[in-house]
C-alpha cells in the first residue's frame, strides 16, 4: 500500500523524469478532485496527500541509503496541487470553468517544475534534511513559490493586458 501511495499508483516508475510524470499525473487528478469537491476539497486533498505521503515515504525509505528515491512522486502531486490552488480558487471566485483558466494551469505546472528542479532558498534546505519530511516539504515549498508567481502573473495579465 505504501508503495502504491508513494509512487502515485506507480506513475513514479515512468522514465525518464519520474518527477515530471508525477506532476503531469497530478493535473487530471487535481482537476477531478476539483470537479468533485471544489477548491476547498482540493485544499483538503493537499493536506491529505502531504500527511499520507509523508507516512508512505517514511515507510518506503526506512533503512535505505537513498532518502529520496526518484520513484517517490506523491510529493510532486501534493506540491503541484498547491501550485494549482490559485487556478482552482480563481475559477470558483469568478464562476468560470476551471479549464477556461488554462494559462494558469501552464504557469503553475512549469513554475512548479522549475522550483522543484532548481530548489532555490528554503526549497533546497528542506530537500537537504535527508528525511521523509524533507522529501515532502521541498515540493510543498516549490508549490507555494509556484502558486505565488502564478498569482502575480494572473494579476499582470488581467491588470495590464486586459485593461
Amino acid at each position: 500500500m505504501t508503495r502504491l501511495i508513494a509512487t502515485f499508483f506507480y506513475i513514479g516508475y515512468m522514465r525518464p523524469a519520474p518527477g515530471t510524470w508525477g506532476s503531469l499525473a497530478a493535473l487530471p487528478a487535481g482537476w477531478l478532485l476539483y470537479v468533485l469537491t471544489g477548491h476547498i476539497g482540493v485544499a483538503i486533498g493537499i493536506i491529505a496527500a502531504f500527511l499520507i505521503g509523508w507516512w508512505a515515504t517514511r515507510v518506503e525509505t526506512t533503512g535505505k541509503d537513498d532518502h529520496d528515491p526518484s520513484e517517490i512522486v506523491i510529493d510532486e502531486v501534493a506540491g503541484q496541487w498547491l501550485a494549482l490552488m490559485p487556478v482552482f480558487y480563481g475559477a470558483d471566485m469568478m464562476g468560470v470553468s476551471v479549464t477556461a483558466l488554462w494559462p494558469g494551469w501552464i504557469s503553475a505546472f512549469l513554475l512548479f517544475r522549475l522550483f522543484d528542479i532548481t530548489k532555490p532558498c528554503i526549497i533546497g534546505r528542506a530537500d537537504r534534511r535527508g528525511d521523509a519530511l524533507g522529501v515532502m516539504l521541498d515540493d510543498i515549498y516549490a508549490g507555494l513559490f509556484a502558486a505565488i508567481v502564478t498569482i502575480a502573473l494572473a494579476g499582470l495579465s488581467h491588470g495590464i493586458f486586459m485593461g
